[in-house]
């Protein structure tokens, strides 16, 4: 697995060992930085589960501002913190080692792109989603990386659902506010 593009591009990432942590394909990871291309430079990112970080690190590499990475295991937030220290984009990152409730109850600040990818048929995604529609600057997209035949809601606070991305048996689920046409 490797980044993309941008100021990292071709750099090797790191992953879990196991089964613990699903990595998002090479080409659905391609896929998604197609459709969110123009929401990312100077943007604040939210990568929640963030497994290895990808995501957060491929939007750091192409002109987040920031990127903060959620993971609840101790184990991804380790293989993150790696990540960001080998792509050299540590200075503009911030690793929690926490559960993704308990962060987003806090004091967090709101984000402009947010990737939700949890663990599939768990309920996190469903749990999660109106939690980070609650952070999300009005201007903001949500992704939620689900599986094909697990439905999500029409809307969410004041994001409603887009358009749905399939590719094979994953779906790329774009949240918008309801006032971003």
């Amino acid at each position: 697995m490797r980044v993309i593009t941008g100021s990292a591009r071709g750099k090797r990432l790191s992953v879990c060992a196991g089964r613990a942590v699903r990595p998002t394909p090479e080409r659905v990871k391609e896929a998604l930085f197609s459709i969110v291309q123009f929401q990312i430079e100077g943007r604040r990112v939210l990568d929640l589960f963030a497994g290895s970080g990808q995501l957060g690190i491929e939007a750091l590499s192409r002109g987040a501002r920031e990127a903060v990475f959620v993971d609840a295991a101790s184990e991804p937030a380790a293989v993150v913190a790696k990540n960001l220290e080998s792509t050299g984009l540590s200075d503009r990152a911030q690793v929690h080692h926490m559960d993704f409730a308990f962060y987003l109850e806090g004091d967090c600040e709101t984000f402009d792109l947010a990737f939700l990818d949890p663990p599939y048929r768990t309920g996190l995604l469903q749990r999660a989603l109106p939690m980070v529609a609650c952070h999300m600057n009005p201007g903001g997209v949500i992704v939620c990386e689900n599986p094909t035949d697990e439905s999500l809601p029409d809307s969410v606070e004041d994001f409603i659902r887009g358009k749905a991305y399939r590719y094979g048996k994953i779906a790329l689920t774009l949240y918008k506010h309801k006032d971003v046409t």
